[in-house]
């Protein structure tokens, strides 16, 4: 989030008053003013400290398939974003374009509780024997107890600027001393970071990266067959509703080895009308592009017989840690330090 120096002074007093209410929210809960409720089954909280993308849904897929492979029943709590339970189409609500690219990657093993009651969700799920539930940005959802926290920082922008509005930080940084995992993300390593973190927090760190899986077509309508592309010999035009772009446009071009002539950013989970998609495709064409490519949350807001010219691709992406094993045993370790201490 960049502002005009001026504007920033003007705010920044409104960060300080967001800063105060945040701390004195978490101390209510501490004081338990706020009732903070403890769920029947093992919960795993995957969040962060900015707005915008970090990699919790890949991190939350990595997690929920780890449970899977060790035969867990496990499930997913999410709050469904754009409205969920308030939209209708058709008679019926709304998922959102992260509830419906998780349904689609867990091809139904793991059920997915999404809304805004997550605690009624988890109830729910309860009756189909779960006994794990991972937290879909769960940081800042204290009404609900959890047994894991795990917090992940992008290391191309870490402390994101400042408090909201100034900046992008959702709580103060001190906040970091509830995690019990810290995961930097978009990088192999960085001991500056680390050594930043180190102020507030003792938890165990970790480093993750997202790996290009896949580059699938998206159908255009037609039933046309598109040829297999090599990212470095085809020229890319790239849009993306997410909350992090220059993320995406920096893992295409720097780490994927695409070849790019052009980005569009749209607002986080963008409802994509035929006109602009048109519009784009002229754009993307006088940039000399030969292709077009956005990431898979994308795709779920796309509308039907996209696009008329170009060929048009998406990422499939997972998380890789640097040390999986190291992690998951911290995960086990915070299990057992939190889950039999409640009991």
């Amino acid at each position: 989030m960049k502002l005009y120096p001026v504007l920033r002074a003007v705010i920044r007093p409104l960060s300080l008053v967001y800063a105060g209410g945040s701390r004195a929210r978490v101390w209510l809960y501490r004081r338990r003013f706020f009732r903070q409720h403890r769920l029947p089954q093992i919960v795993v909280s995957i969040g962060n400290l900015t707005v915008g993308g970090t990699g919790k849904t890949p991190m939350v897929l990595w997690i929920t398939q780890r449970l899977l492979e060790e035969r867990k029943r496990v499930g997913i709590l999410t709050r469904g974003y754009a409205g969920f339970g308030k939209s209708k189409r058709r008679g019926k609500p709304e998922l959102s374009d992260e509830v419906r690219l998780l349904q689609a990657r867990t091809a139904g093993q793991a059920p997915i509780g999404a809304g805004a009651n997550r605690r009624a969700e988890a109830m729910r799920m309860e009756k189909e024997d779960v006994e794990w539930l991972v937290l879909d940005d769960g940081f800042q959802h204290l009404a609900l107890a959890r047994d894991v926290d795990v917090v992940l920082i992008d290391a191309t922008n870490p402390f994101g600027g400042g408090l909201l509005p100034t900046g992008r930080l959702r709580e103060p940084l001190p906040a970091l001393e509830r995690a019990d995992i810290l995961v930097i993300t978009r990088s192999a390593s960085a001991p500056a970071i680390e050594e930043q973190l180190r102020r507030y927090s003792t938890a165990p760190i970790f480093y993750a990266q997202t790996h290009l899986q896949q580059i699938l077509s998206i159908p255009d309508g037609r039933g046309t067959e598109k040829q297999l592309v090599v990212p470095g010999k085809t020229k890319f035009f790239t849009f993306c509703g997410i909350g992090n772009p220059a993320g995406f446009w920096s893992d295409l071009n720097k780490r994927w080895g695409f070849h790019l002539v052009g980005a569009r950013a749209f607002r986080d989970h963008h409802a994509y009308t035929t006109y602009e998609l048109r519009k784009m495709e002229r754009q993307a064409q006088a940039a000399g592009a030969e292709a077009l490519v956005c990431t898979e949350k994308d795709v779920f807001n796309l509308p039907p017989n996209t696009f008329e010219t170009l060929p048009a691709y998406y990422c499939r992406i997972e998380m890789r840690l640097n040390d999986p094993h190291g992690f998951w045993r911290a995960i086990l370790a915070s299990v057992k330090r939190h889950h039999g201490a409640a009991r």
